[in-house]
């Protein structure tokens, strides 16, 4: 477990260095680190897990979005999914129906679904706790209902034969070619969130999290910090339905968009730890193979993550990026005591 933990460190160290020559620098390299391992999955696994990996950025980009309402801003919301199904949908009807490219559905499916956190946020930025729970969760329960009862969203059968987008004439019409499309959009998706969290803007959303009525009495207009928080994290889910409704093979439904798919996006933040984003970065990784490994129990899922939830609350309440915190803390401790020990020696 030291050797893990050291060999973290050292690479956590070597990226840091990176960073203080240029802030891009770490962001180019783990592109470039990230480039070949479609064509390794192929080798040595087989397609089906690069199609996973694709799910796997797709689940990062909302879990980051997540993270922002949630672990930044500190705002109970349970209907992240309706967000996410809301991009997918408008994303699919635009290509399907208007026949837009994947170049114009995407930004537009992103400024429908940051309306759509507007029209959520403003009844909810006056809610707190399990009362907002409820409401975005009923949100989100609406979304999918209305779609799976309206035949021009999908209904029963779905929307299906999505066009891949088509880049000068290139298609990502594969699993391996669509890889490298999510794979950037995730890491851009990462560093815009660390870029809010170092702001002013993002100091505002940790302030209304730690106590609104501090925050308030301090300047900060609270309201307004709640509903950004809102939209931003609807900019990050509709990014992520239009990527997930144009992937091989275009097709989505409203079984993907259930309660069963916010609870595994709410444990990838958990397990990742709330309010950190590499934690979020790692439960999304994590949670989708394990959900993976788990469909041959369709039936037990609910009582496998259920139970999750309960057992990450009570043992690990800030998650694995809270432990790496952790860890990372009580090295500097240790090393500041040994410092001062040899400075009295």
């Amino acid at each position: 477990m030291t050797a893990v933990t050291e060999s973290f460190e050292t690479i956590a160290g070597f990226f840091e260095r990176l960073g203080e020559r240029n802030r891009l620098l770490p962001w180019v390299l783990a592109y470039v680190l990230f480039l070949p391992l479609p064509q390794i999955l192929s080798v040595v696994l087989n397609d089906y897990y690069i199609y996973l990996t694709n799910r796997i950025f797709i689940f990062i980009l909302l879990a980051v979005g997540l993270n922002i309402v949630k672990g930044f801003c500190g705002q109970v919301t349970v209907g992240h999914i309706g967000l996410y199904a809301i991009g997918a949908v408008s994303s699919a009807l635009l290509a399907l129906h208007l026949g837009w490219p994947f170049w114009m559905t995407l930004p537009a499916a992103v400024v429908i679904t940051g309306f759509a956190g507007v029209v959520i946020g403003l009844p909810s930025v006056r809610l707190e706790g399990a009362y907002l729970a409820l409401a975005t969760l009923g949100l989100g329960e609406s979304v999918r209902i209305m779609i799976s009862v309206t035949p021009a969203l999908g209904s029963s059968t779905g929307l299906m034969l999505i066009p891949p987008p088509v880049f000068w004439g290139f298609a990502f019409d594969s699993f391996q070619k669509y890889y490298y499309l999510v794979m950037t959009a995730a890491l851009i998706g990462i560093y815009f969130s660390f870029s809010i969290l170092r702001s002013s803007t993002g100091r505002a959303f940790m302030a209304v999290r730690e106590d609104s009525v501090a925050a308030s009495v301090h300047g900060i207009n609270v309201v307004k910090y709640k509903l950004l928080a809102f939209v931003i994290s609807a900019l990050y889910a509709g990014a992520a339905g239009a990527l997930f409704a144009h992937m091989p093979p275009g097709f989505i439904h409203h079984n993907n968009f259930t309660i069963i798919e916010m609870i595994t996006l709410l444990l990838m933040v958990v397990l990742g730890g709330i309010g950190h984003i590499w934690g979020g970065v790692i439960g999304a990784i994590v949670v989708t193979i394990i959900y993976d490994q788990t469909l041959d129990y369709y039936f037990y899922q609910p009582l496998i993550f259920g139970l999750s939830m309960v057992l990450l609350v009570i043992f690990m309440p800030r998650g694995i990026g809270g432990m790496i915190d952790r860890y990372f803390v009580t090295r500097r401790f240790i090393a500041a005591q040994e410092g001062k020990t040899d400075g009295a020696a």
